[in-house]
């Protein structure tokens, strides 16, 4: 499998604060990496570094290649760049339909500006998006009234709008019933294989993440303390002492 995200010695500190350091990992063309810590480990900081809402101190983001360090958050979208969020950022008063069409033309450089009702715009694109999270029947529907699994599946195809080599998924599963959030990340799996899109993602629920993670890395006071497979991280005695096991639990953020 080719390397479609690679970081080296990614580092970031807040004051006194290291909240990531000397971070380095690699994510493959249809693989799911999952990136797991306590509270206060560094994986949001992590992840806003990778997306360009923060700029690191030091180290490398390359996508396919490319390095991507520092450049603003609508330069990295567009280089390939997915993100879902741990609460869902989609527009209540819109349209599923139309909430896929507004990312769809914000990725074709914001050609609302041209004549022409934007809801015209790329709605075959939008259709076949709905149809691939399982949500084309909703697609006339308010976001605002949908259920929460719904709502988590309408952002999968936001993301998916822009063809991201890569997707960021900041707890993907945050808030839903046990049910759903297998069904989401069976969905998220299938299409990263089928697309060859990699696949970074954050998550508290272990059940989810040693059943659907290809690898896991491990983060702890901003370090990388651990990688592998599920198998290998579950066994791991540091990984046990502080997060799967009894040890220390973290009051900040991230």
């Amino acid at each position: 499998m080719s390397v479609v995200l690679e970081v080296s010695g990614l580092s970031k500190s807040f004051g006194g604060v290291q909240a990531v350091d000397g971070v380095s990992f690699a994510v493959s063309a249809g693989e799911l990496l999952a990136l797991i810590g306590p509270n206060g480990a560094g994986k949001t900081t992590c992840f806003n570094m990778l997306n360009g809402q923060l700029k690191p101190d030091s180290g490398e983001v390359a996508l396919a290649g490319r390095r991507i360090t520092g450049l603003p958050p609508r330069v990295v979208a567009r280089s390939g760049v997915g993100r879902t969020f741990q609460i869902t950022a989609t527009y209540g008063s819109m349209s599923v339909r139309e909430n896929v069409q507004t990312a769809l033309i914000a990725g074709h450089h914001g050609e609302w500006s041209l004549m022409g009702k934007a809801t015209d715009k790329h709605q075959a694109e939008a259709d076949a998006l709905l149809d691939l999270v399982g949500m084309r029947d909703q697609a006339a529907r308010a976001c605002g009234v949908l259920a929460y699994g719904d709502l988590k599946r309408v952002e999968l195809a936001v993301a998916l709008a822009n063809e991201p080599r890569l997707l960021l998924m900041d707890e993907p599963t945050a808030g839903m019933a046990p049910n759903e959030r297998i069904a989401l990340m069976d969905l998220a799996a299938e299409i990263a294989k089928s697309r060859s899109i990699a696949v970074l993602f954050t998550e508290h629920d272990m059940d989810v993440v040693f059943q659907h993670a290809d690898r896991v890395i491990v983060l702890d006071r901003g370090k990388l303390i651990a990688e592998g497979t599920a198998p290998e991280v579950r066994a791991n005695p540091q990984v046990q002492a502080v997060y799967l096991g009894t040890g220390t639990t973290y009051g900040a953020a991230g």
